[in-house]
């Protein structure tokens, strides 16, 4: 049976993701935030579904990411729900990914966010849109599994 992975540590998901994009290829990059975002992150106040990234200046930014702050942030700062935040990975994955990204119809996507070793990690994953068709085809099988799961529950009962 295979493991699943550690979900106490995911703060959110992009499930919208999967169904709009194939995945080519997965990245954990690091995000640069301030400190209202940590907390706000830690209480799980955050959208992921709007996200998306962008290469600019040779540089990878999350936009549409939406983090709220929480009601008890310091007056001093300003919080700024929609900020643009910069993503960082190795000089050498960006330029690989530039050049895919370059090509037709492909697209960078904000998988998850997730704690690794205390840090906030974002995975996102080269993808390619998927066609009208594909998307149903896509729920075609998810209601077919849940079909099969429920034959099986039933059987067992």
């Amino acid at each position: 049976m295979a493991k699943k992975p550690d979900t106490s540590s995911r703060i959110a998901e992009n499930k919208k993701a999967a169904y709009n994009y194939f995945f080519e290829e997965r990245y954990e990059a690091g995000m640069v935030l301030e400190g209202w975002e940590v907390k706000a992150l830690r209480e799980g106040k955050v959208q992921l579904t709007d996200g998306y990234v962008l290469i600019k200046g040779g540089e990878l930014f999350l936009i549409g990411c939406q983090i709220n702050p929480l009601r008890t942030a310091s007056t001093h700062v300003r919080a700024y729900a929609a900020r643009t935040k910069k993503l960082l990975l190795h000089k050498d994955e960006i330029k690989r990914l530039i050049g895919k990204v370059e090509q037709k119809g492909y697209t960078l996507v904000p998988l998850n966010l997730h704690w690794k070793n205390g840090r906030v990690k974002c995975e996102i994953a080269l993808a390619k849109g998927k066609a009208e068709h594909d998307k149903r085809d896509t729920i075609k099988e998810r209601e077919g599994k849940r079909e099969v799961e429920r034959a099986l529950k039933s059987r067992q009962r």
